[in-house]
């Protein structure tokens, strides 16, 4: 079945979303439309019906093309643990943890995965968008390559360059990009576009028809930026600066080295009534935060550590003093504990690190993995809430027996004898907008009645809508074999 892969002249110039736009584009005109990345990084994964994990950007894509996500869409996920090496995913379950060097002896056995799913993904569709990951142009990593050009020589899927006009230099970055491309590689481009374009596109003829004539390459349209963009679920964590609309109760997030899962603040981030400020590396929590989020990570030890650099340890004893709340998440509700113990080394060096000691439990890593979908109802209100679990460890202690809800009947999470310290490992409760709703009045702020998921939908269609003001899709689309 056909499949087209849109390709960028570097990291974060836009493919998610472009990917995105397309599959709704490709689905409003009849098409059963799948998407595919062979290889992602990041550690805001979602969990799929299959029990398994992919990245976050592909799930939001499988919502754009109205499809449950599924571990084929993303074959090999890398979740960064130190700043030299990653977890290696692949079709949803871990296989290894690897140094980056060491990485690149190990993806020659991945291409079989990674054509396997993608076959599997054509059987079931009429078309297949893939998304590249960085550039094609880091050619120092083209040997073994299975994330742009590599794959698409392997699959035949001819590929659209992707530059990105807000960073500057777009026409160097196209036409750099097949200058130093192989030969065979540049022959499978099958043209360009220019995205995140501020102000009037026509300003940028001249330079969209230099790109065209010095490459040969045709081009499909100059995309303006897109501001729905912010209200879309993000991949990459540096796109967590961004604060939220700037209301009067404020809510401050840790923004922790390995943070993971991140996508539970964007619900709070569209609440009118709310600041979500995320407290950056060499920052203090803000004194006047309402609610302060420890949130999910992939290394809860290492983010101990990092968490006491920063002073922040100090910084959430003096708030819960003022009475503030405090909620973690995942990683975050084990760091809340008395300890964090890892005897297996599975995250790590084996060992065991005391934890900030604001909740009376403590967690012991585990080799196995829960990923799951989660329905639960919230103990305090009563009401059912819904999200995911894709965390290693078991945390048992005196104030389990406060969850923070029931789960299949069983406790889930910790409340603090208080109720001002609260913990759980359900991510993306705030996507539940009843839930949503009766935690703020628990705040003392008032919910708006955003319908969050509507909204993402409706977002979906508006993307859609712009690349089809500003891209040729038809043509576009019509690429695809």
């Amino acid at each position: 079945m056909p499949a087209l892969m849109i390709q960028g002249t570097g990291s974060n110039v836009g493919k998610s979303l472009i990917v995105a736009g397309l599959c709704r584009a490709a689905l409003r005109r009849g098409l059963k439309v799948l998407p595919f990345k062979p290889q992602n990084m990041s550690n805001n994964a979602a969990v799929t019906e299959d029990g398994g994990e992919i990245g976050r950007a592909q799930a939001l894509q499988a919502l754009a093309c109205g499809v449950a996500p599924h571990t084929d869409m993303n074959p090999v996920l890398l979740k960064p643990e130190t700043d030299v090496g990653a977890q290696v995913v692949v079709q949803g379950k871990r296989l290894t943890t690897t140094r980056a060097a060491e990485y690149a002896a190990l993806k020659p056995g991945l291409m079989g995965s990674v054509l396997e799913s993608f076959r599997r993904l054509q059987a079931r569709a009429d078309l297949v968008i893939v998304e590249g990951a960085g550039s094609p142009a880091e050619v120092n990593l083209r040997a073994n390559d299975i994330a742009n050009m590599g794959f698409a020589r392997a699959a035949g899927v001819p590929v659209v360059l992707a530059g990105d006009i807000d960073r500057g230099g777009v026409i160097a970055q196209i036409v750099g990009t097949q200058a130093i491309l192989d030969p065979q590689d540049a022959a499978l481009v099958a043209g360009f576009f220019v995205n995140k374009f501020r102000g009037d596109p026509r300003l940028f003829d001249d330079g969209y028809r230099m790109i065209a004539d010095r490459t040969g390459w045709p081009g499909f349209g100059v995309v303006p930026w897109f501001p729905g963009a912010a209200r879309l679920p993000a991949e990459d964590a540096l796109d967590l600066a961004g604060n939220g609309i700037g209301g009067p109760v404020k809510v401050a997030c840790l923004a922790l080295s390995r943070i993971a899962n991140f996508d539970d603040l964007d619900p709070l981030k569209q609440e009118p009534g709310l600041a979500v400020e995320m407290v950056l590396p060499g920052r203090a929590i803000p004194g006047d935060a309402r609610l302060v989020i420890v949130p999910g990570s992939k290394s809860t030890r290492g983010d101990l550590a990092f968490l006491h650099q920063q002073g922040w340890d100090i910084d959430l004893l003096a708030h819960r003093r003022r009475g503030g709340h405090i909620l973690g998440i995942c990683g975050g509700y084990q760091m809340l504990g008395r300890s964090v113990s890892d005897p297996g080394g599975i995250e790590g060096p084996a060992g065991e690190t005391p934890g900030l000691g604001l909740l009376d439990v403590a967690t012991v890593m585990t080799a196995d993995k829960r990923l799951t979908r989660s329905a639960a109802v919230h103990r305090a209100s009563g009401l059912p809430v819904s999200g995911y679990e894709i965390h290693i460890g078991r945390t048992e202690g005196p104030d389990c027996a406060r969850p923070f809800a029931l789960l299949e009947g069983r406790p889930e999470g910790a409340t603090s004898p208080d109720g001002r310290v609260t913990g759980s490992y359900l991510h993306g409760m705030f996507a539940d907008d009843s839930f949503r709703a009766a935690f703020l009045a628990g705040l003392g702020a008032s919910a708006s009645g955003l319908a969050y998921a509507a909204g993402v939908e409706a977002v979906l269609d508006d993307l859609a809508d712009h690349l089809e003001a500003h891209l040729d899709v038809g043509r576009l689309l019509g690429l695809a074999r």
